[in-house]
Formats: structure tokens, C-alpha cells, sequence
């Protein structure tokens, strides 16, 4: 039995002696970190002042170059819009040369003529188809034209009225 309680001492010592070596190298440990991180400071310290002047010089780039970029861009946005426009009017321009060349041929003239001005080749009949509301329409403006402007404003009164109705 006392050779028991001898090998527990013996290894509580052991455990102690361990314990305390892990606590120092801990403690060890812990120093270097400490001293790393010290060192890590004192380069953040000293780039500072650098990192601020980078960070002026840059800043004053880019309010130096601010106005004329958008100067640039702005005009870059008018070139393309003035290209674009002298595309439509070249287009334009095409449209009308064909136009003026169709206009130049006689059965063409002749064609456009009959349809928008009705007339009629001769021993032709040409008749005029009338919409029933239009003429009713032309009828009413004629009466309303030899009427006095107070009937006609009270007419207007009138249906207006109706309409809400």
C-alpha cells in the first residue's frame, strides 16, 4: 500500500510538474502573441501617414478628373445623338428622292391625282359617296351658323347638361 500511495505521489508530482509546464508554455505562448501583435501595430502605425497621403493623392485625382471625364462622357452622349440623327435625316432625304422620282412618272401623277382631287378622265362618271352623319352634321352647322351666338352657346349648355345625365 505504501508502495501505492508512493507511485500516486510520485505521479501527482508528475501531473504537477505537467500542469506547470503547460501553464508556462501557455504563458510563453501568449508573450510571443502579444509581442506579434505589438510588432503588427507598430508597422500599422508607421503605414499610416503613408496610407493617408495615397489616400489624399488619390482623392485628388479623382475630383481633379471628375468634371472633365463628365464633360467627355456627356459629349460622347451628344455625338452619338447627332449621328443618329443625321442617319434619320439621310434616310429622310432617300425617302423623298424616291418620292419626287415616283411623282415624276405620269401614271403615277395621273393616279395620285384621280384619287386625292376625284377627278375623273373625260366620258368618265364619278360619284362622291356621302356618310349620312356627315351630312346631318353639315346640316346642323349650317342652321347653327345663321342662329345668334347666345342660342348656339345655350344649345351647347344644353347638351352638356344632357350628357352629365
Amino acid at each position: 500500500m505504501q508502495r501505492e500511495a508512493g507511485n500516486m505521489a510520485a505521479k501527482d508530482r508528475d501531473r504537477f510538474s505537467t500542469a506547470t509546464r503547460l501553464r508556462l508554455l501557455g504563458e510563453q505562448t501568449a508573450a510571443r502573441v502579444y509581442r506579434s501583435q505589438t510588432r503588427r501595430q507598430a508597422r500599422r502605425s508607421r503605414l499610416t501617414g503613408r496610407a493617408a497621403l495615397l489616400a489624399l493623392v488619390v482623392c485628388t485625382m479623382v475630383v481633379a478628373l471628375a468634371y472633365p471625364m463628365r464633360q467627355y462622357v456627356s459629349q460622347r452622349a451628344e455625338i452619338s445623338d447627332l449621328e443618329r440623327q443625321q442617319k434619320e435625316a439621310q434616310e429622310r432625304v432617300e425617302q423623298l428622292r424616291d418620292l419626287k422620282a415616283r411623282w415624276q412618272d405620269d401614271a403615277y401623277a395621273e393616279q395620285q391625282i384621280r384619287l386625292r382631287l376625284h377627278y375623273v378622265m373625260p366620258g368618265e362618271t364619278g360619284y362622291v359617296v356621302v356618310d349620312p352623319g356627315a351630312a346631318k352634321q353639315a346640316h346642323a352647322d349650317l342652321v347653327a351658323a345663321h342662329r345668334p351666338w347666345y342660342a348656339n352657346v345655350w344649345d351647347g349648355v344644353d347638351k352638356s347638361d344632357a350628357s352629365d345625365q
